[in-house]
C-alpha cells in the first residue's frame, strides 16, 4: 500500500468559510455567558484531570499486520468506544468462546462479496459523509489501513457514477493532528447555500477525548474531492459540562432553522439515558449549545451515529434535510452502543426550541420493542439526500459474524449493505420502507420465472444453476380453503407469543408456516439459510405475519454466531405476501412487503460454496398449501477497483 504521507490534508491554506482565522479552540456561545463560561472552564479542568490518568498506547502492529486481540480491546476501551471486535458479538450472543474452525483459503476466498462495497483489504466500519457532487457519488468510510481488525482509523474514500460500481480513491483524511491523533472517526457532510461542502467529524485526541472537527475540500472544482483541508481552529466543539470525555461523537448533517441558522445534533449519554445534544451555528466554526435536547430516552445507553431527517407523509420521494412543514414527519435514528442495533422512531419536530417527540412513545428510539431499520446485522447507518434523483439513500455497516481469527486469516472484515432508498410508508403511516436502489437491477443477467404449488412439509429444489449471486422477487398465497378451515377451527388457538428469535427457527412447524426459500444451500441441505414467512392466527382471529431469517444451519463451522433474525411485518388487506432476497456470497439481504421489514445476515458456508450452492423453495406448514410465483435473476459482479486515468 502506498505511503499516506503525501495524502495528508493541508492545514495552512485559507478556508472558504470566512476570511477570519483562529488558531484557538472556539468557545461555545451561551445565552448566560458568565455562569456558563465558568461551568465550561470547570468542566474542561475536570476533563484535563481525567485524561491525565489515561495511559497512552503506542498503536504498533505485528509484522503480519494483525493486532493482538487484547491490544485491540484495550485500545478500543481507551478510546472510549465499545469493542468493535467480533469477540463482542460472541458476548452479546451468549455463545462465549469456542474452538476455532479450520478454515481454508478456498472457503475464505468464496466469502468475498461480488456486488457489495468493501475495501480491497483490512477492516471497515461506519459509513461517513455520503454525498453526490459534480456527477459522482462519494462514499467515505471508517477504515484501518493496517489490519483486518478495528484500530488506526482513517477515512477511506470511493466514488461511483451509479452507487454500484466503485473506484477506490486515496485516503481522504488521516490522524495527523493532536485533535484526531487516535482516530478520524464518524462524520457527516453538509451542502451550504452556495453549493460548497463542509464536513464535520469526530476526532479522538492524543488524550482520547472525543471532539468535533471541521474539514472542507481543498479544491471545490475537483469532482473527485481528492484532498481535504482541516480547519486550523479545530476542534470546533469539545464535550460540554456534564458529558463524558468519551461520550461525545458522530455529528449529523446540518439542517436550516427558521431563523436561518444551521443546526446539528450529536450523540451522547447522561448516566444510562441516551441523548442527542443540539447545537446552532452560522459558520460551522463557533456554536451555540441549545439548552434543550433534541430527544432523550432513559435506559438506552450511549447513542452513536444519530441521524435526523424529514420524510413526506403524502409522496414517495426523498426530502432535503432542511425541509419541514405540515406534510412532513421527522425521523430520529440512533445506533445503540450497548446492543449494536439501529433503532428509529417517527415523530414531530419543533423548530422553535429544537426538540422532537415520537408519535408513539411505546416504541421510542432504543426501546427493545421499537422499530429498527433492519432486524439482522446492520449498524452505524447513515442517510443522505441524493439531489441527483430526489431520493434519500441509506447506507449501513454490515459487520462479521465469524471469528476475528478468521477475518485476520482472510485479510478483510465487514461490507456495506446495498444502498437503500428510504421513505415513509404512506399506506400505514407508522413505519419506513426501504428498498435497494434501482441501479442494482443493472447487474441482473439471465432470469427464470417459476409458479409452484407446494404442499405441507415439502422442500423443492429450484433449478437456477449456481446460486451464490441472486436477486429473487416472490409472491406467496396461502390456499383459501386451508385458511377457512383454520379460522373456523376453534381448537386452533391464537398465537400471541411467537417471535422469530425465540421460535426455534424454520424447522418448528405451525399451521400456516414457515414457508419461503432456503438460500446458500448444499444439495444435502447440511448447510442452508431459510428466509421465510411465518403466519399465525392472532387472538382477534386475524392473520399476523412475521418475516424471519434462520442462520442456525447456515454453516458447519462452530466459531460463527448463528441466530434466528426477524420481526412482525404489516400486511394490509388485499396485499399478497411478498419478499425480495439479494444473495451475494456471505451476505443475504431480505425485504418483506416492499421493505416494511428488512433482515441482513452474514453466513459462512463450508460446503455450499462455488458450484455447490443451491436454491430451494420450502413449505414447512402443517396444514396449509402455498402457491409461490417468483422470478430469479443471476447477478453479475460489480466493478470495484482502484481508480486510474482511464476510469475517469
Amino acid at each position: 500500500m502506498a505511503s499516506t504521507e503525501a495524502l495528508l490534508p493541508v492545514t495552512s491554506r485559507q478556508d472558504p468559510l470566512s476570511e477570519s482565522r483562529s488558531d484557538q479552540i472556539p468557545e461555545t456561545r451561551r445565552r448566560r455567558p458568565i455562569k456558563v463560561h465558568l461551568a465550561v472552564y470547570s468542566g474542561l479542568l475536570l476533563v484535563v484531570l481525567y485524561v491525565t490518568l489515561i495511559v497512552t498506547h503506542d498503536g504498533s502492529t505485528s509484522q503480519n499486520g494483525a493486532r493482538d486481540e487484547t491490544e485491540t480491546k484495550s485500545r478500543a476501551r481507551m478510546a472510549g468506544v465499545s469493542e468493535k471486535t467480533n469477540e463482542r458479538v460472541w458476548r452479546l450472543s451468549g455463545d462465549g468462546k469456542t474452538e476455532a474452525f479450520p478454515w481454508n483459503n478456498t472457503m475464505l476466498s468464496w466469502q468475498r462479496t461480488a456486488f457489495h462495497f468493501q475495501p480491497e483489504k483490512n477492516w471497515m466500519n461506519d459509513p461517513n459523509g455520503p454525498l453526490f457532487y459534480k456527477g459522482w457519488y462519494h462514499f467515505f468510510y471508517q477504515y484501518n489501513p493496517n489490519a483486518a481488525v478495528w484500530g488506526d482509523i482513517v477515512w477511506g474514500h470511493a466514488v461511483s457514477k451509479d452507487l454500484i460500481h466503485w473506484l477506490y480513491l486515496p485516503l481522504a483524511m488521516v490522524p495527523d493532528q493532536w485533535y484526531d491523533a487516535n482516530g478520524v472517526w464518524t462524520g457527516s457532510a453538509t451542502f451550504l447555500d452556495d453549493g460548497s461542502i463542509v464536513m464535520l467529524y469526530t476526532g479522538s485526541t492524543d488524550k482520547f477525548v472525543q471532539v468535533q472537527n471541521l474539514a472542507y475540500p481543498e479544491d471545490p472544482s475537483d469532482p473527485l474531492l481528492l484532498k481535504w483541508t482541516k480547519f486550523s481552529g479545530n476542534p470546533v466543539l469539545v464535550p460540554p459540562p456534564g458529558i463524558g470525555a468519551k461520550d461525545f461523537r458522530d455529528p449529523t448533517t446540518a439542517w436550516k432553522t427558521s431563523a436561518g441558522k444551521w443546526r446539528i445534533t450529536i450523540g451522547s449519554k447522561i448516566n444510562r439515558t441516551g441523548v442527542s445534544l443540539v447545537y446552532d451555528t452560522t459558520d460551522f466554526k463557533t456554536y451555540e449549545k441549545r439548552e434543550t435536547l433534541l430527544h432523550q430516552v432513559p435506559n438506552t445507553g450511549m447513542w452513536e451515529c444519530i441521524d435526523f431527517y424529514p420524510v413526506s407523509k403524502t409522496k414517495v420521494k426523498g426530502l432535503d434535510t432542511s425541509v419541514k412543514g405540515p406534510d412532513v414527519k421527522h425521523i430520529v435514528k440512533a445506533s445503540m452502543d450497548d446492543t449494536r442495533i439501529d433503532h428509529y422512531a417517527i415523530g414531530t419536530y419543533y423548530d422553535s426550541n429544537g426538540t422532537w417527540f415520537p408519535d408513539n412513545p411505546s416504541i421510542d428510539v432504543g426501546i427493545s420493542t421499537g422499530l429498527r431499520y433492519d432486524y439482522g446485522k446492520f449498524y452505524a447507518s447513515k442517510t443522505f439526500y441524493d439531489q441527483n434523483k430526489g431520493r434519500r439513500i441509506l447506507w449501513g455497516w454490515i459487520g462479521e459474524s465469524d471469528s476475528e481469527a478468521a477475518d485476520v486469516q482472510k485479510g478483510w472484515s465487514s461490507v456495506q449493505g446495498i444502498p437503500r432508498t428510504v421513505v415513509l410508508d404512506t399506506k400505514t403511516g407508522k413505519n419506513l420502507v426501504q428498498w435497494p436502489v434501482e441501479e442494482i437491477k443493472s447487474l441482473r443477467l439471465s432470469s427464470k420465472k417459476f409458479h409452484m404449488k407446494v404442499g405441507p412439509g415439502t422442500m423443492v429444489p429450484v433449478d437456477v444453476g449456481s446460486a451464490a449471486q441472486l436477486d429473487i422477487e416472490a409472491e406467496f398465497k396461502i390456499k383459501k380453503d386451508d385458511l377457512e378451515i383454520i379460522f373456523g377451527d376453534d381448537s386452533v388457538e391464537g398465537d400471541k407469543e411467537f417471535s422469530c428469535q425465540n421460535s426455534g427457527g424454520s424447522t418448528v412447524r405451525g399451521a400456516l408456516g414457515p414457508f419461503g426459500f432456503s438460500v446458500l444451500a448444499d444439495q444435502s441441505l447440511s448447510e442452508h439459510t431459510p428466509v421465510y414467512f411465518y403466519v399465525t392466527k392472532g387472538k382477534d382471529s386475524k392473520l399476523k405475519s412475521y418475516f424471519c431469517t434462520d442462520t442456525s444451519r447456515s454453516t458447519m463451522a462452530n466459531d460463527v454466531v448463528k441466530p434466528v433474525y426477524g420481526s412482525f411485518v404489516p400486511v394490509l388487506k388485499g396485499e399478497k405476501l411478498t419478499m425480495r432476497i439479494l444473495v451475494d456470497h456471505s451476505i443475504v439481504e431480505g425485504f418483506a412487503q416492499g421493505g416494511r421489514t428488512c433482515i441482513t445476515s452474514r453466513v459462512y458456508p463450508t460446503k455450499a460454496i462455488y458450484g455447490a450452492t443451491k436454491l430451494f423453495l420450502f413449505n414447512n406448514a402443517i396444514d396449509a398449501t402455498i402457491t409461490a410465483s417468483f422470478k430469479v435473476w443471476q447477478m453479475n459482479s460489480a466493478f470495484i477497483h482502484p481508480y486510474s486515468a482511464d476510469d475517469l
